[in-house]
Order: structure tokens, then C-alpha cells, then sequence
């Protein structure tokens, strides 16, 4: 399955890292009637911003989960592949 970052360029005013945490929890609950797996979270606090590394089958899966789960849409979506 492709392996996609997505960028939340903007946390609404007052989120941190507590509040990203409460987000994958919902995007975990949500993730799989989507054919979804988010696999794993960033926060910088400082920026504001959130990136959420997910195996989903295309972008559109991806944004499907967030905006169930929580309501925050990613502003951008990359395809992105592991390195060693």
C-alpha cells in the first residue's frame, strides 16, 4: 500500500502535542473502515504544525479519516517511500 506524509500547516489556536494525541487516537478508531493504517505522528508546538505518517490506498482515504475522525484535514498530502 503507498505510504503518504501529510502536513497540518496550521494546529487551531491553543492545540499541542495532548491535543495531536487525542486526534490519532480518533484517526485509529476511524482508520480502518477507510482501509487506513496512520502509523505514526509529529508535532512541532512551536510552529503550530502536525505530520502524520499513514498506509492508505490513495490521498483521498487519507483525508476520509481525518475529517470522520476529528475534522482536521491535512493541508497537504506527499507520497513519500522509507529509506534505510
Amino acid at each position: 500500500m503507498p505510504l503518504y506524509m501529510d502536513v497540518h500547516e496550521k494546529l487551531p489556536e491553543g492545540a499541542g502535542a495532548a491535543d495531536v494525541a487525542e486526534a490519532h487516537k480518533a484517526d485509529l478508531a476511524t482508520q480502518e473502515a477507510y482501509g487506513v493504517n496512520y502509523l505514526q505522528y509529529w508535532v512541532d508546538e512551536a510552529n503550530g504544525k502536525a505530520f502524520c505518517l499513514v498506509d492508505a490506498p490513495d490521498p483521498d482515504a487519507a483525508i476520509a479519516v481525518h475529517r470522520e475522525a476529528h475534522g482536521l484535514v491535512a493541508d497537504r498530502i506527499y507520497p513519500v517511500v522509507e529509506g534505510a
